[in-house]
């Protein structure tokens, strides 16, 4: 059985590491294109970063900080690299769905909700993709968690 994904949620990107950055960044988004800056963003220790609304549920992950982050797990296995993220129905059976097909993955726990869990795998080109349940992780203030 295939895990249900039910949306993309968000992409991830990388910011330069200085605090000037940041703010034209933002202003980028917002002043060019137009997209709202989410301020529910919880601080993360070691990560700035913005996250900016795109349609109904989408985001734009913006990632500073130095390399590797302080959540790194190893090589490769940063949460700050570039990488698309999707919703899925059920975390727990997608875990155990990916243990089942003998998927390598990694996982963070906690990191943006004391629930949280995250987890992280490369598609066979390389590409990071993060799968995690969207009411477990605080990864919009716009009220649908």
């Amino acid at each position: 059985m295939a895990i249900k994904v039910l949306e993309i949620h968000h992409t991830g990107y990388r910011l330069d590491t200085g605090a000037e950055k940041l703010e034209d960044t933002a202003s980028f988004y917002s002043d060019v294109l137009g997209l709202d800056r989410d301020k529910g963003r919880p601080t993360i220790p070691g990560i700035p970063g913005l996250w900016i609304n795109v349609g109904e549920v989408g985001q734009i992950h913006l990632f500073g900080g130095n390399q590797p982050s302080p959540v790194a797990k190893g090589p490769g296995q940063d949460p700050t690299l570039p990488h698309i993220a999707l919703a899925v129905a059920d975390i727990v059976d997608s875990r155990k769905e990916l243990e089942r097909l003998g998927v390598t993955y990694w996982a963070i726990e906690g990191l943006t909700s004391p629930d949280s869990l995250q987890l992280f795998l490369n598609d066979p080109c390389g590409n990071m993709v993060e799968l995690h349940q969207v009411d477990k992780c605080r990864c919009t203030a716009r009220n649908r968690l």
